[in-house]
């Protein structure tokens, strides 16, 4: 196996200030794009790799097996660090998880996240004592491998429709800081106070904050929020979807190929991934 020690010394003293981008590919080609743009790290996308595969973005759709493979396959397509969507840890128990993320380190990833999601709409988030047990297994399985991999905890109250998203987030993610976790992340706030929130409970560790749409604020409007790493989540997937989409349609329904004007050109794709064989 390769050594990934230096992309993971990388990935970690990054996180130390500053704030920068993870910006999330769903393929070999979107990932080696990205790379030539100067990004510092990358993170796969369980939605965008879903979509491509024409599944969804649901544990029950998306195997360990398949997650694991293609987050090996992202790790190999760059020279970047990457870290790794890992959904909920694709297991029922904490010594489920603690397997899953010993197999996730081994693919060669420089850090991993766990979210405290189910996945089942009858109770949509894992309680709070079964998620850090469920955390604690997976910090304990970085541990033991002896591998420098960041360990990302993810609260989900915001996405699954809790009805006091802020105030449950900071709770549970007081309680994963305490549980291991290096990076603290709260998917879905928008709003300004909302973020600084989840920064000022976090300190000293370093927040994640995705951005899925234009929310109004750049890469420095983030950093003066206090935020460390920013990542897009399925957005870059999903752009490229709507590209396709909308070209696929006005053929079908309009007999038109206006939408193929916004291609890019075959020279650019092709010089691109040459320069990588």
């Amino acid at each position: 196996m390769a050594d990934y020690t230096a992309r993971r010394a990388a990935f970690r003293k990054l996180h130390e200030s500053g704030c920068f981008v993870v910006p999330n590919p769903w393929d070999i080609g979107s990932a080696r794009y990205l790379e030539t743009l100067g990004f510092k790290g990358l993170a796969t996308t369980s939605a965008g790799f879903g979509f491509s595969r024409g599944l969804p973005d649901s544990v029950k759709a998306l195997t360990r097996e398949m997650v694991l493979a293609h987050v090996a396959e992202i790790v190999r397509a760059t020279e970047l660090p990457v870290n790794a969507d890992f959904q909920a840890g694709y297991a029922a128990t904490p010594e489920g998880v603690a397997e899953s993320v010993r197999l996730c380190v081994e693919t060669g990833v420089a850090g991993l996240s766990i979210e405290d999601a189910t996945g089942e709409s009858s109770r949509p988030l894992y309680d709070i004592s079964e998620a850090v047990d469920r955390l604690a297994a997976a910090r304990a399985a970085i541990d033991a491998s002896g591998a420098d991999v960041l360990l990302t905890a993810r609260a989900e109250c915001f996405l699954v429709g809790h009805p006091d998203p802020l105030n449950e987030s900071i709770k549970r993610l007081r309680a994963y800081s305490d549980a291991g976790a290096d990076v603290l992340f709260a998917s879905g706030p928008r709003q300004r106070d909302q973020i600084r929130a989840i920064v000022d409970v976090a300190g000293p560790k370093p927040v994640n904050a995705i951005v899925t749409a234009d929310y109004g604020f750049s890469v420095a409007d983030m950093e003066e929020m206090g935020v460390r790493r920013i990542s897009v989540g399925s957005a870059l997937a999903r752009t490229a979807w709507y590209g396709f989409i909308r070209a696929a349609k006005s053929i079908a329904e309009e007999g038109s190929f206006a939408g193929l004007e916004q291609a890019s050109t075959f020279a650019e794709l092709n010089a691109l991934f040459e320069s990588h064989n």
